[in-house]
């Protein structure tokens, strides 16, 4: 079998064993038979294979998979999941690893599961090598809904490696920066009543529209506050997502809900917007007789900002000829991050197909990203000069 039949066949086989997650229990399916497939490959090729259940989620898991020893060496992370999908909408099986038109297609093919068959076959020219720094294969769970996968890990504290590179679809372009994002549910409690005498109750729908005219006002102060040219949109965005309350016209409203997204700038915290949050819309209903509360739906993702001087990036730009950038999507780099890594997001294939029917990537792609993947590994675990990085 050559490299490229087998790097294809890998492919394939990981697009062919499901792993949805989903917030939905419907859709939500274990990762386990995608990690086993991974860790049989690594330990083929001599990696010494750790997988780490998840706390509280025994179906789910990490996978970290070591070549050599040291303080420092190189990350290559991706995740192991994959968002739902409408099978009526796919021209293609979503499972079958189709090549047709220059392309493989299939659920998770550029996002991301290509990227982590493409990091083993990288390796594979290394693997009978003594390494001065660690290749460490990180697959993670659980990204695409929860990030689970990446809090455990982040909660365990254990260093991986100095250096990373999470292989989601940027077109082979080293991404340094994206958004972070925060979801959260307001609440409003009053009491209800008859609508010919509004002194019977207090109106929850009328509080929530006080709510919303505060939460304007703050989302313009934080625009005025924060801006990065390098974004798209360069202001930090607050969007009012969904509302629900009350039952009937002729009853006064008694509970009414608001859900927002939050999508902060680099140098602003989840911790810090919840909590300015909370404070502004405490301190407007205070005079009135509603309860409020609030509700995480998703406790979110940090911005992440790696700093332009950081070796990966630096690296990263020389081996594709193209500047760090900036991208909206969030991705498990903050959490990496945290563990004392800099990391950069670089990975073949484009987000504008990730979640979408038909999902494809280009095999174009492939050689390049085998090419830049293995200029990383010789860099920072190959070349002594790196030892003590």
């Amino acid at each position: 079998m050559t490299a490229s039949s087998r790097l294809l066949e890998r492919i394939q086989q990981l697009i062919a064993t499901p792993s949805v997650s989903s917030v939905s229990p419907q859709f939500d399916q274990s990762n386990r038979p995608v990690i086993d497939l991974l860790a049989g490959w690594l330990e083929d090729l001599g990696f010494a294979v750790r997988i780490e259940r998840l706390p509280e989620q025994p179906d789910k898991a990490n996978l970290i998979a070591t070549l050599g020893s040291g303080p420092s060496g190189l990350v290559l992370a991706g995740h192991t999941d994959t968002v739902p999908f409408d099978a009526g909408r796919w021209r293609f099986d979503p499972f079958g690893g189709v090549i047709a038109d220059e392309r493989i297609y299939g659920l998770g093919s550029t996002d991301m599961k290509s990227f982590l068959a493409l990091a083993i076959e990288a390796a594979r020219e290394f693997a009978t090598h003594a390494l001065h720094q660690p290749l460490v294969i990180l697959a993670t769970a659980d990204e695409e809904s929860s990030m689970h996968g990446a809090r455990a890990l982040a909660a365990a504290g254990q260093p991986l490696g100095r250096h990373a590179v999470i292989g989601e679809p940027t077109g082979l372009q080293p991404v340094r920066m994206h958004k972070g994002i925060l979801m959260e549910a307001i609440r409003l409690e009053g009491r209800s009543g008859h609508s010919s005498n509004p002194a019977l109750g207090v109106n929850a729908l009328e509080g929530m529209h006080a709510v919303i005219g505060e939460l304007l006002r703050w989302r313009g102060e934080l625009q005025a506050r924060y801006r990065n040219p390098l974004f798209e949109v360069a202001v930090p965005t607050l969007n009012l997502g969904h509302i629900h309350g009350g039952d009937n016209p002729n009853r006064i409203c008694a509970n009414c809900e608001l859900h927002i997204d939050i999508r902060p700038l680099p140098g602003m915290t989840l911790d810090s917007l919840r909590e300015e949050l909370h404070r502004r819309l405490g301190q407007r209903l205070a005079d009135s007789a509603l309860k409020l509360s609030f509700l995480p739906l998703f406790l979110g993702v940090e911005a992440l900002e790696t700093p332009a001087t950081a070796a990966i990036v630096r690296a990263a730009e020389e081996l594709t000829g193209a500047p760090a950038g900036v991208v909206s999507f969030g991705t498990e780099g903050p959490y990496l991050n945290a563990l004392g890594m800099e990391t950069v997001i670089l990975g073949p294939g484009s987000v504008d197909c990730a979640h979408q029917p038909d999902e494809y990537l280009p095999l174009a792609a492939i050689q390049p990203t085998l090419e830049i993947l293995q200029g990383l590994i010789a860099k920072f675990c190959f070349e002594p000069t790196h030892a003590k990085q």
